[in-house]
């Protein structure tokens, strides 16, 4: 299945480990998801945040909300 939110940015950690993902949606909204990502683990990126649901009329405030949401975010 096609994801219905097109990516604008994916922020990394300098290890690799965790990312957060800034998005907009179809109906022009926007949004962010931090995920996780284990060497181990070929599976690949899995969703610990829970914030896609959140929606932001704009996309500087779905990047402030990360930021505010996600100390590894705000401390770069």
């Amino acid at each position: 299945m096609a994801s219905d939110k097109r990516v604008m940015q994916s922020i990394e950690t300098r290890d690799g480990g965790r990312c957060v993902d800034l998005f907009v949606r179809p109906d022009g909204t926007y949004g962010f998801e931090e995920y996780r990502r284990d060497v181990e683990d070929a599976r690949g990126w899995f969703p610990i945040g829970h914030h896609a649901p959140l929606v932001f009329s704009t996309a500087d405030d779905a990047r402030a909300a990360a930021e505010q949401y996600v100390k590894w975010l705000r401390d770069r």
